[in-house]
């Protein structure tokens, strides 16, 4: 995400929040949206792993 939208992206995300929200909620909000931006950037950038490496790394079945 461009810096310059993220004040307004951060008025969105406190317009979406009950009346009875908390700063804990506010900070949940605040870290998946960042969580989710992080992860797109990584998928852009060709910085992620197929399931199937992941599942055979740690022994897992499908």
């Amino acid at each position: 995400m461009q810096t310059n939208n993220i004040k307004k992206e951060a008025y969105h995300l406190l317009e979406k929040l009950p009346e009875n929200a908390t700063w804990d909620d506010l900070m949940y909000g605040i870290y998946v949206r960042q969580t989710i931006e992080a992860g797109i950037e990584d998928s852009k950038a060709d910085r992620t792993i197929d399931v199937k490496e992941v599942r055979a790394k740690f022994g897992l079945t499908t």
